[in-house]
């Protein structure tokens, strides 16, 4: 085997090659831009607050009608730590902070985050993107009774239990194959793709896997009643999580009427 030098080899070559030929116009339009990783956040309805699930029970309306509520609660907190404006965060948003802890069970800087605002040491931040944010200011207090009202539809959004490691009929709802008749497949997966072509089993197969314990948002639930003296809230459905679990209560879009369409 005789080895060739470089310009040889590509008088030789009839065409051009990519990879001998240094710095060649093709080479440098293959070349893409490097693209940076921009994460945006959804524009909201309006402004939002945190609250904590109680629990369901039935609600019965003066008609008589029974009607399934999930009871949300509110500890103290709900108060605007920050505001963010399109000349110093490139967009507008408000930063509500919600529920009391001790001084102790945050980092140095986030007492000093929320000390800038003069607030309460505040255990969960959120930021709620708005079309403009006049009329709030730091250390402002935000009361449900004031932005929501009974019958009004809401966005709730929250973490889903976790279930663990679950198989296909649990998580992706799967039939079963026979248990009789001589039958060997169960509760099975069964078959996950073709042999030699395509070779692979195609991304986003649902299969066995860690099923809950994701941010899902349930969209357009009423608000059933609004209880002052209790301090709670009855909306209508269930609402992801547990008893205890942090919830996001935002208006409800809709396009076109509260947001726009773009």
């Amino acid at each position: 085997m005789v080895l060739l030098p470089i310009q040889t080899a590509l008088s030789l070559s009839s065409k051009p090659s990519l990879f001998l030929t240094p710095k060649t116009p093709s080479l440098l339009l293959l070349t893409k831009p490097r693209r940076s990783a921009v994460t945006v956040m959804s524009m909201e309805a309006g402004i939002g607050v945190m609250a904590t699930k109680l629990g369901m029970m039935s609600f019965f309306e003066p008609t008589g009608k029974v009607v399934p509520v999930t009871v949300v609660g509110f500890k103290e907190g709900n108060i605007v730590t920050q505001l963010k404006t399109q000349a110093t965060d490139g967009y507008d948003a408000v930063q509500v902070g919600y529920r009391r802890i001790r001084d102790r069970k945050l980092t140095k800087p986030e007492m000093g985050h929320l000390q800038k605002a003069g607030t309460i040491p505040l255990r969960h931040l959120q930021e709620f993107r708005l079309q403009n944010i006049e009329g709030f200011e730091p250390n402002q207090k935000l009361d449900f009774n004031e932005i929501f009202k009974e019958g009004d539809l809401v966005d709730v959004a929250g973490t889903t239990i976790g279930k663990g490691f679950q198989g296909g009929i649990k998580r992706h709802h799967f039939k079963r194959g026979q248990m009789t008749h001589g039958s060997k497949s169960h509760r099975q997966l069964g078959s996950i793709g073709a042999g030699t072509t395509p070779g692979r089993v195609y991304k986003g197969k649902k299969m066995p896997g860690r099923m809950g314990g994701t941010k899902t948002k349930i969209r357009k639930l009423k608000i059933v009643k609004i209880d002052k003296e209790l301090n709670v809230v009855m909306i209508n459905g269930a609402l992801p999580g547990k008893p205890g679990n942090l919830l996001r209560i935002t208006p409800a879009k809709i396009v076109g009427k509260n947001i726009p369409k773009s």
